[in-house]
């Protein structure tokens, strides 16, 4: 039976000027981009990138808190699968992602709402 490890779950916050170097480290580590998502809360929007080590079960996740109108560079260049969580942040949130290498153009969901996640009085007109 395989030893299991546990480590503690890690939580860096960081800038958006750090995200691709932060991103790109994390691949050179080893690591894999296993979830990425936006929520709204005290009117900021908060962006989490989590990695996880398969072999030593490490999990990191990168935090960003941004204001509405921050413009983010997309990982896709360094994580290409991290294109569907980008697009979903874009889509149901309103995340300025700059450069998502397929850009669904707000059309990931084929939803009629704007921005369906954030409270009515958030969203753009």
């Amino acid at each position: 039976m395989s030893k299991v490890i546990c480590p503690d779950n890690v939580r860096e916050d960081i800038e958006v000027g750090d995200l691709l170097t932060k991103v790109m480290e994390k691949k050179k580590n080893g690591m894999r981009l296993s979830q990425a998502c936006a929520a709204y809360a005290n009117d900021h929007l908060e962006l989490s990138y989590s990695f996880a080590d398969d072999e030593t079960y490490e999990f990191v996740t990168l935090r960003l808190v941004v204001e509405r109108d921050t413009e983010i560079p997309s990982i896709t260049e360094i994580i290409p699968a991290a294109v569907f969580y980008e697009n979903e942040m874009k889509e149901m949130f309103g995340v300025k992602i700059q450069m998502i290498e397929t850009d669904y153009q707000n059309k990931l969901y084929r939803i009629e709402a704007e921005t369906p996640l954030l409270p009515k009085d958030k969203e753009e007109k």
